[in-house]
């Protein structure tokens, strides 16, 4: 059965590492049936959450800004990808933002399928499990995720390096068992 995939591309390069293996997934994904959306998160008027406590009762944020749309567009996904560079061992800014964004409607997010998508200058893959736990950190307070991939991609550090590496076909296969 097709499957509605939300791609959450937050590298801040477009066409760096994270989001050229995003579009991998996409071809896997598509190839397979699957509707895949991406989102370049970078492009998005995203402001920072500011712990007011508003969306807790009003199911909404005080902001306005791109976040309600995306949050509409993550509520009707099937399964989410979450794809990030790794800045200090975890994610980045874009992607932490967009997570404590979801506060107003993440009870709402239940049964989805979760990929991962990591990329990292380290070349040992062991390092990227504490960004793989910020990850789980957001999916462990919904209900009833199903991780169903976490590529590590280790070794990439210039823009577009991660090209002819094994880390390619790895997101693609990954897309195309979505």
């Amino acid at each position: 059965m097709a499957k509605n995939i939300l791609v959450l591309s937050a590298s801040p390069r477009r066409g760096g590492n994270s989001d050229l293996l995003c579009d991998e997934f996409i071809r896997g994904a598509a190839e397979a049936g699957h509707h895949c959306e991406k989102v370049f998160v970078r492009d998005m008027a995203l402001g920072f959450c500011t712990g007011c406590g508003v969306c807790n009762s009003a199911h909404a944020c005080v902001q306005k800004d791109d976040m309600a749309a995306l949050l509409e567009k993550m509520v009707w996904a099937d399964g989410l990808v979450l794809a990030t560079p790794v800045y200090f061992y975890t994610m980045d800014a874009q992607l932490k933002t967009l997570i404590d964004r979801t506060v107003p409607r993440y009870t709402e997010l239940k049964n989805k399928e979760f990929w991962f998508i990591a990329t990292a200058a380290e070349g040992d893959p062991a390092l990227l499990e504490r960004t793989m736990d910020g990850l789980r950190g957001f999916t462990d307070c919904l209900d009833g995720p199903v991780e169903r991939g976490a590529l590590r991609a280790s070794g990439v550090w210039e823009k577009g390096e991660v090209r002819g590496t094994a880390h390619m076909r790895s997101a693609y296969e990954m897309g195309k068992n979505a």
